[in-house]
């Protein structure tokens, strides 16, 4: 929460900014164009996409655990192997173990 609290109060400085710019007598509109990208998107842009690297690799991470567990449950699935019950899959050519009394 933090963060955005100094991203808006980065933008807002830069605006101010290109106001001054653009109503200066000697200043002109594609001045503050310019000051506002360049001292305030461009700076704030490249914190930002710093300060969320962590946050990207952890959805990353999670997202390839996830598509690794799918792939390994579907490999089991389609292996048939028994599951943990100890009975055999159903539709498998193996005919269940009978015990004698």
């Amino acid at each position: 929460m933090f963060i955005h609290l100094v991203v808006i109060a980065w933008l807002y400085v830069a605006v101010m900014m290109a106001v001054a710019e653009a109503t200066s007598p000697v200043g002109s509109v594609l001045g503050a164009v310019f000051t506002f990208l360049l001292y305030g998107l461009l700076p704030i842009g490249i914190v930002v996409y710093l300060l969320a690297t962590p946050a990207r690799k952890k959805a990353r991470r999670q997202r390839e655990a996830a598509e690794e567990q799918a792939a390994r449950e579907a490999a089991a699935a389609e292996s048939g192997a028994p599951d943990q019950r100890g009975h055999a899959p159903a539709g498998s050519p193996v005919a269940p173990v009978r015990e004698e009394p």
